[in-house]
């Protein structure tokens, strides 16, 4: 039966490896699988951390240029900014009228960000959550994809929905994560979860010049070059594997038993399988950078967001008394 998907990303720069594997990869393969897509730039997201309007502006755009890059077809999903929809900022205040505060003060990514204090910690952060319920619960959604990380954030969204249909009455459809088994976690270059926030990643559209500088940047064990480098636990590998077949996987972890590799060998391998796996996606964000008709393609997205945005907002009126 088809479901109605919703799930968006954050423009906060160039899209990673840990964007690809564990949202955007599952993006481009549900809208050929006979479901009902919406996909949005989370650009009021972004705000919590990008405070320049220039960066916001080109990162934006940048988001829409990766992921028509990668193959998302504007005319099998609907394609939106999440700003052009304000109803998703009001529903957020609605949420937050009956979302309790220990439920935000469990969230991980704001225990994580506490702990680590290495960002502004501002009320927006905090809130974060109740703004993904809102992004979420507005258009109905069955699936949300996400990787092992976002998880909770949609366990909050249900959390949240039945507190407000508790409180005023059948409003929202409870969603469901839809997590790639393959990939739970992308580790980063230095062992931790992938993320911009941490400066580890491992881009996508960046000069090789720069690829080349990440990727040789991947933390790995103190091994003598003759000696057998183990198999579990690494980077080099873990990555491999989600853009090489199983026989070229082998072969790779053959190598690394064998000793007289060297990780410079294998990082140099996995170099070239990423510039191979995306050689045609570059060359088409390259030809999509002059087009002009981008904004187009959001605007018409952007309607048909709102007409699904209207209908669950004239219910939330009307159950709680707004209306």
């Amino acid at each position: 039966m088809p479901k109605r998907i919703l799930s968006g990303i954050k423009p906060t720069g160039r899209p990673h490896l840990g964007n690809y594997l564990g949202a955007i990869r599952q993006h481009i393969a549900l809208q050929d699988e006979g479901h009902e897509c919406l996909y949005f730039v989370a650009d009021y997201h972004a705000l919590t951390t990008v405070h320049k309007a220039e960066d916001l502006k080109n990162y934006r755009r940048g988001v829409v240029l990766d992921y028509l890059a990668l193959g998302l077809d504007p005319e099998k999903v609907t394609f939106f900014y999440q700003s052009d929809i304000p109803e998703h900022a009001e529903l957020e205040w609605i949420l937050s009228c009956v979302t309790p505060h220990g439920l935000l003060e469990r969230a991980h990514a704001w225990k994580d960000a506490l702990a680590k204090g290495t960002r502004e910690m501002n009320v927006g952060l905090f809130t974060y959550p109740v703004l993904m319920a809102a992004d979420i619960l507005m258009y109905q959604a069955d699936w949300v994809p996400v990787g092992q990380d976002q998880k909770q954030h949609v366990e909050i969204a249900r959390d949240i929905a039945e507190k407000f249909n508790g409180t005023f009455g059948e409003t929202f459809k409870l969603p469901e994560p839809k997590i790639e088994k393959e990939v739970a976690t992308v580790i980063g270059v230095d062992g931790q979860k992938m993320s911009k926030g941490y400066d580890n990643t491992i881009s996508i559209f960046e000069d090789e010049a720069t690829l080349k500088k990440q990727v040789m940047g991947i933390k790995t064990a103190s091994i003598a070059l003759e000696d057998p480098m183990p198999t579990e636990n690494d980077i080099i590998l873990s990555l491999y594997e989600q853009f090489s077949s199983s026989k070229e996987l082998e072969e790779m972890k053959a190598n690394y038993k064998a000793g007289g590799f060297g990780y410079g060998r294998a990082k140099q391998a996995l170099l070239t399988r990423l510039l191979d796996f995306f050689a045609e996606a570059r060359t088409r964000r390259a030809k999509l950078q002059k087009s002009k008709n981008l904004e187009d393609i959001m605007e018409s997205g952007a309607k048909k967001a709102r007409r699904l945005a209207e209908q669950t907002m004239d219910l939330v009126y009307k159950n709680t008394g707004l209306l």
